[in-house]
């Protein structure tokens, strides 16, 4: 008659192996074969095989089901709902932002921030905007290129600081 240490000191490296091929994870692995061992012991009198391996096998085999089982009935969180809006610290931030670089377009000269936003917000392609300032396609280009390079430095600078 085997007492708990030495059943478990027989048969536990056999179950946790049986046990790890069945989850392929350490540590439900380690928890299958407790629960095991604890069933086996509460039922000891109840073997129904022919040996105790056998036995303990079967156990570690019907924990792992209902574990399957349990798993089937929770369904886990994903990604995929995350909320798509921005939290609070980024709306702020966002607007802190915001707030700097229509400071920024401010300080350019009229014609020079009216192209950058008609390209930049508007998306107008730069014919439209040469025909809406009356300037040549190449110019609107260059006080396109100039806004930004401005709006660039400036940012980088207050970056710096």
């Amino acid at each position: 008659m085997f007492d708990f240490h030495d059943l478990y000191a027989s048969y536990a490296p056999e179950v946790y192996r049986f046990a790890y091929w069945l989850t392929g994870d350490l540590a439900e692995a380690e928890d299958i074969t407790s629960e095991t061992f604890i069933r086996a012991w509460n039922h000891y009198g109840a073997i129904r095989t022919a040996t105790l391996k056998a036995y303990l096998l079967q156990i570690a085999r019907n924990v792992f089901l209902e574990r399957l089982r349990k798993q089937k009935r929770y369904i886990g969180l994903t990604d995929v709902h995350i909320d798509p809006h921005p939290g609070p610290e980024k709306l702020a931030e966002e607007h802190a932002e915001l707030a700097i670089v229509q400071r920024m377009l401010q300080a350019l000269p009229e014609i020079d921030q009216v192209a950058f936003i008609l390209r930049v917000q508007q998306e107008l392609p730069y014919d439209e905007i040469a025909r809406v300032l009356q300037i040549s396609v190449v110019a609107a280009k260059v006080k396109v290129h100039r806004a930004r390079k401005k709006l660039l430095t400036a940012r980088m600078s207050k970056e710096a600081v």
